[in-house]
Order: C-alpha cells, then structure tokens, then sequence
C-alpha cells in the first residue's frame, strides 16, 4: 500500500529538489502534499533531533488534511508507534533518531515568533501573508517547504521569486521545475481521473487545477469574508439551511448566527449518501434548533423531512421583478453581498475552499456572465438559501416564525462514511 506514497513520479520530483526554499506549486490531486510529508518522513527518520514544522493557517485545515495524511502514510508503512504521537498540549510524533514533526496552526504574526526549527512546510502558503511565513522563515536553520494550487499571483510571485530567486527551487510555471499535475500521480483511480478530466471544458478552471499553471481569480464573487475560530458566545442561531446530495454531489448544511450586524457561518455537514432520515436524524440530533431552509427543487425530499419532525420550508428560487437582476442567482448573490460582515468559522474547511473558488462564468470573450463559474457550491448554496429566508416575508413569500434559541455544551460525530471527508467531531459553543 505505501507504494502509491513513495513511487509516484511526483514524489521523485519533490526529492530532487535541492536549495533552501522548495517551493511546489501543482494542480489538484497532484500529490503535492503527501509527496512532501513523504519527505519529511524520510528526514526524520534519518536526522538525529531535528524539529520539522507543519504549518497551516488552522487547525481543522491540518487535522483534515497534512496530520491525516501523516498517520495513513506512516500507519501504511509500519513506521506508526502510538505512543510517540502526543496530541495535547501540540500535535508532535516523535522518531526514534529524536527528530519531530509537530503541526501547528499560525495565523498571526505573533505566534510566528515562536521558538526556532530547523525545517519548515507551509502548507497551502497561498492562504497565509507574507509577513507570517517571512517570520517562520527567519526562524528557521535548514531547509523551507512551500505548496498551493495556483489560482492566482500572490507575495511568493510578487515578492519572493524575485527578491531571492537563486535561493529558491520553484516547481511550477516560470520555475527552474515544471508544475505537478495529477498525471504524476499514479495512486489516482480512473474515477478520480475521469472527474478532474471532465472539467477540461472550464478553461480557467482546467488551467490552475488540471493543468497546474498559473490561473486569475478574476471576478471573484464574494470577498472580505472574515475567519473566525469559532461562533462567539453572543451570536444567535437564526437559520440552518440544507442542500439536498447523495451519490454524486455531497449533501451541505450550514448553521447561520446572527451576530454584531452581521452573519457567522458554520459548516455543519459535508457528505456524500446521506438518506432524507439520516439527514432529519442529524438535524434533530443538534440541541440548538432553528428553522432549516432547504432546496426547493426537492419538494418530496422537504415533506419526507417534515414527516420526520424537522422545522423545514422550500427555499424560495424567484428573483425580485424590477428587472435589476437577470437570473435568480444574480438576485439572490445580491442579497449575501447586502451583509458588509460576514464571518466563517475556521473548522468550515469546505465553505471556506468554495467561498475562494467562486467566482462569476466568463463567455469566450471574457466577459463576465450573470451566473456563477460551475464549481462546488454545496455550501454557498445553502447560504443563499438561508440569507433569503432572512429578508422580508413580503419580498420572499415565506412567513416564518421566530427561531428559538436554545443553549448547550455539547460533543456531537458526525456519520462517517469512507472515501469522503466527514467534519470532524464538533464541540459547540457554549452559551
């Protein structure tokens, strides 16, 4: 099974990297992020007490992501000792040559100023700014690792690559190494193959995440959102807006607070083959309740669901008639983009990787269209969703009664299912 860790040719590349600044940059499923750990692995194994840094711009971003990937290539090694893996008080696994690799979330400066290391991985660097990772830079002795998926020029283009470019190897386009691409991945299956591949088609797309160049995030829909570690103590529940999934697309729920005149959201499930009683299950099992506002294209799935107990209407899909905007997804954009502060919790790996992504369609021209890019919105979906129920009753035809607000301090897991990412166990706010 370590096969498809160690033998893929993207990991023969990321070895023969040299200089003190490796930086990677590749499309999706290019196996940038294990090829490194790989790695990483290997430096351990062979470094007598050296500190290895793993560093992300969250927690949940590096426990759904980097520390898994760790445990399942070491577990499928043989490598996995459980009692060298220290969760608390900071995830470290310690090598019997001495040397550690810890996992650490930094998204300040200040807590870039922490004790020194002697290498570094910023994983998804893209996401962190450039006066953070400067300062785990200068902190660190030896050697500095660097991935993203290139959607668009930031400080590494504007400021690294070309303040030090002798001190750099760059894996991508413009860079002394080609970019990875999916094709240097061979643990994908033909299944994963054939998804990315039917986005040829969607040009900028294709561009960044098939073909690992150098892409614009141009038109990006919604901007400014802020992250959050977690809903603040005041925030009231006001919405929970579900879309509708099974075999193909996963379903999404998002719990939205009202808080200081502007929204929190929350992701709350992410999941492929969930059945219309397991989704009222998962509903009616969270102790703060409030109105859920699902996709009124499933009006058969919305009543199965009221069957069931759950407080459920059919969103409304019917943008306003003064002739202001031309789709329904035009209006209702409008009406999320009406709330000057919006926040997203830091555990909302999924929302926050749509809210990046999403972005208005172009036609050949390059102009912009008045419908959304197709890509992933199981989230923002149910945004849109919620956000309307929110607005005047005249406006949207939905008389809705006052949401309770119910507080707890509770543990919840969700269903796990394999092969797909499951939120990982939600400890809610206590109020």
């Amino acid at each position: 099974m370590m096969d498809q860790f160690l033998d893929t040719t993207a990991t023969k590349k990321i070895f023969k990297l040299r200089k003190r600044i490796r930086a990677v940059s590749g499309g999706t499923s290019a196996s940038k992020t294990i090829s490194i750990l790989v790695w990483l692995i290997d430096y351990a194994q062979s470094t007598h007490n050296e500190l290895i840094s793993v560093v992300s711009e969250s927690f949940p971003h590096l426990s759904g992501g980097a520390m898994l990937d760790f445990e399942k290539i070491m577990r499928a090694q043989g490598y996995w000792k459980e009692d060298r893996w220290v969760r608390n008080p900071r995830a470290v696994y310690t090598f019997e040559t001495g040397s550690k690799i810890e996992f650490i979330s930094v998204d300040t400066v200040g807590k870039a100023h922490g004790p020194r290391r002697d290498v570094l991985y910023v994983n998804e660097a893209n996401n962190l700014s450039y006066e953070i990772v400067d300062q785990l830079i200068t902190r660190t002795r030896k050697i500095v690792w660097l991935d993203w998926n290139p959607s668009s020029a930031f400080w590494f283009y504007e400021r690294m690559l070309l303040e030090r470019p002798d001190d750099i190897d760059f894996m991508g386009e413009g860079g002394n190494y080609p970019p990875l691409t999916y094709r240097d991945n061979e643990a994908l299956d033909q299944v994963m193959i054939a998804e990315i591949e039917s986005h040829m088609s969607n040009k900028r797309w294709w561009t960044v995440y098939g073909e690992g160049k150098l892409g614009e995030i141009e038109g990006r829909i919604y901007t400014g959102w802020r992250i959050i570690p977690e809903v603040p103590y005041e925030a009231k529940l006001v919405r929970r807006p579900l879309d509708f999934g099974y075999s193909v697309d996963p379903s999404g729920i998002v719990d939205i607070y009202e808080y200081d005149g502007g929204l929190v959201l929350d992701e709350l499930l992410y999941l492929k083959g969930q059945s219309n009683k397991q989704l009222a299950d998962f509903i009616l099992n969270q102790e703060e309740q409030c109105l859920v506002v699902a996709d009124s294209a499933e009006p058969k799935s919305i009543a199965e669901m009221k069957s069931y107990g759950v407080n459920i209407v059919g969103a409304v899909k019917k943008k306003e008639t003064t002739g202001k905007y031309k789709t329904y997804n035009q209006w209702a954009i409008a009406q999320v983009q009406n709330y000057k502060k919006i926040s997203v919790t830091e555990r909302s790996l999924n929302l926050i990787k749509e809210y990046r992504n999403y972005v208005w369609a172009q036609d050949k021209d390059g102009n912009h269209l008045p419908e959304p890019e197709k890509t992933p919105d199981h989230l923002l979906d149910p945004v849109k969703y919620g956000v309307i129920s929110l607005i005047s009753p005249i406006s949207t035809g939905i008389t809705i009664s006052k949401p309770q607000y119910v507080g707890y301090n509770r543990t919840f897991q969700a269903p796990q299912q394999s092969g797909v990412f499951v939120m990982p166990t939600i400890t809610k706010r206590k109020t």
